[in-house]
């Protein structure tokens, strides 16, 4: 019984959750603390704190570990497999659409319309952390003292191999970061 609560529930935030992972919280909340009663209020703000810290987004998260809290491995991937089951189906429905439908020129229309603005929300995300790897929180000061210069120096050495030799961008992102953690560890660099 506990494992059909889990995935209805899961269901219902997966569904509802319109906006991201920070949206859904109130949604997760209402569910698990104040319905079910699965969890009090201090552990729920343990779970964000959980589910933020840790890879991935919040609400998947946060239904692994309610899942895990009360089903063990199996209410871990029952609440999952609810809260992503939602968003897999739209996705589904809104692919068969776009193939049905791509050719159209009013869809066209639409879809190149949509194009730059998607390049800038890439553009944005990719330049605020740029603005954090180099400034840090604080954001961009004046200050010549405040740039971090081993990730300005990283980033620039990686745009150089990128340009220069074209290689697969992931490796240059693990190599990036294996030089980040040398830095850190051996160097002491933060």
């Amino acid at each position: 019984m506990i494992y059909l609560k889990l995935f209805l529930s899961f269901v219902q935030i997966g569904l509802f959750s319109i906006g991201g992972g920070y949206a859904a919280l109130p949604l997760i909340q209402e569910q698990v603390v104040d319905i079910n009663h699965w969890l009090t209020m201090a552990e729920f703000t343990d779970l964000i704190t959980i589910s933020g810290v840790t890879p991935g987004p919040i609400a998947i998260n946060a239904a692994s570990f309610v899942g895990n809290q009360l089903g063990g491995v199996a209410g871990a991937l029952v609440a999952t497999f609810g809260c992503v089951l939602p968003s897999f189906i739209i996705v589904i429905i809104l692919a068969f659409f776009y193939f049905k439908y791509k050719n159209i020129s009013i869809v066209k229309g639409i879809l190149s319309g949509i194009r730059p603005a998607v390049v800038a929300l890439i553009a944005s995300a990719g330049v605020s952390i740029l603005i954090i790897a180099l400034w840090g929180e604080g954001g961009i000061t004046a200050k010549l003292t405040d740039v971090n210069y081993y990730a300005a120096g990283i980033f620039f050495a990686s745009l150089f191999v990128l340009k220069k030799w074209k290689p697969d961008p992931l490796l240059v992102m693990a190599g990036s970061g294996i030089i980040g953690v040398i830095l850190y560890f051996c160097i002491g660099v933060s």
